[in-house]
């Protein structure tokens, strides 16, 4: 067990037990019998094995195995548009034996691991155009398929890993802005082209939550008086009012957060803030270890990955940013999520072995 970062994995697993214990929270309300925690604690342990077990292999795997994870997770995208199972209208998991697959999770590490390798490959032609032409293909292709589930917040998720990765390698200010306007232009269009009505809903609910609060703001509402009704210790386990009589919809992944706020409290709020930061700056900081540019970039693009969802999570469940399905790392339910994340602080830790 030498090399291993033990301050990471400390703090995955607090954040993993305040998971599990808003998750548990949430199952009391629901009756008698548990629904939601074990699938998570299965989860859970499945997630650790799996954390092990690519934390043992050499970070030189990675890279040699990222062409081929590549187009595996692309033809699994395909696969679930054809054979997958629907939820809430998104044709995103493959469903066998009792566990679901959502290959959106699969999509977002394979992409950063590929994208790391073509960083990695392409040495210092951050200048060249075609270069960023490049990389948007490759993150293009995965969004399209996935927003062809439809699944808009894994879509974006994936956007902001391409565009980090981006920013973190130098590349042209020039095609930063081009990228940007296109961005916009592709928003505009869209809009009118492209979003369901309840998307454009939950985009004007972001700028006025109040505009209608019985319907598209409605979550957005209960989630702000869940968090302010916590105070500094929170209510108590399972007495939070708003996630204990349903007035909170899917409390156990996008409003996790309003649940723990308003059972545990500012004290808990507090916690899980420190404990993203110690988690995002470990990561960062083992940066300064690396000794080439494909672990480097698998880094920051793991850091961005976490930190982006850290921040849609949160921002929608305070009413800042529109709801858009992301889930809260290690904190939301979700057996692929949860599992997804460990295996990505496998990697973190199987650079950090290798590279000690």
């Amino acid at each position: 067990m030498r090399g291993y970062d033990w301050i990471i994995l400390l703090v995955v697993a607090l954040l993993t037990t305040i998971g599990l214990t808003g998750i548990y929270s949430v199952d009391l309300s629901k009756g008698d019998t548990l629904t939601f925690f074990p699938v998570q604690t299965i989860a859970f342990v499945l997630g650790v094995g799996v954390l092990l077990l690519a934390a043992s292999v050499h970070s030189v795997f990675y890279q040699s195995f990222s062409r081929v994870a590549y187009i595996g997770v692309l033809l699994l995208l395909v696969g679930v548009l054809i054979f997958g199972v629907t939820v809430r209208g998104t044709t995103g998991w493959f469903r066998f034996a009792g566990f679901s697959l959502q290959p959106a999770e699969l999509a977002k590490v394979s992409l950063i691991l590929f994208l790391s390798w073509l960083f990695y490959r392409h040495g210092r032609q951050y200048y060249r155009w075609q270069f960023v032409l490049g990389s948007l293909i490759v993150v293009g292709l995965y969004v399209g398929l996935v927003l062809m589930q439809p699944d808009l917040g894994s879509a974006l998720i994936l956007l902001a890993i391409w565009f980090g990765m981006l920013l973190c390698s130098n590349t042209k200010k020039r095609y930063i802005f081009l990228l940007l306007g296109a961005g916009i232009g592709m928003f505009v269009l869209g809009w009118f082209f492209l979003f369901a009505p309840y998307q454009k809903a939950r985009l004007v609910t972001f700028f006025d939550s109040s505009a209608d609060p019985l319907g598209s703001g409605y979550n957005v509402s209960q989630s702000i008086i869940a968090i302010g009704a916590g105070n500094l210790v929170g209510r108590g386990l399972g007495f939070g009012s708003q996630s204990q009589l349903h007035f909170l919809p899917e409390a156990q992944t996008d409003f996790i957060f309003a649940v723990i706020a308003e059972e545990l409290g500012f004290v808990a709020v507090v916690a899980i803030f420190i404990l993203y930061t110690v988690l995002l700056w470990r990561i960062v900081m083992l940066t300064q270890r690396c000794r080439d540019d494909f672990t480097m970039f698998v880094l920051l693009g793991i850091a961005i990955l976490f930190f982006v969802q850290i921040v849609v999570n949160i921002g929608a469940a305070t009413g800042v940013l529109p709801v858009t399905g992301v889930t809260l790392p290690f904190l939301s339910y979700g057996g692929s999520s949860l599992v997804i994340n460990l295996l990505l602080i496998g990697i973190v830790e199987s650079i950090a072995r290798s590279h000690g």
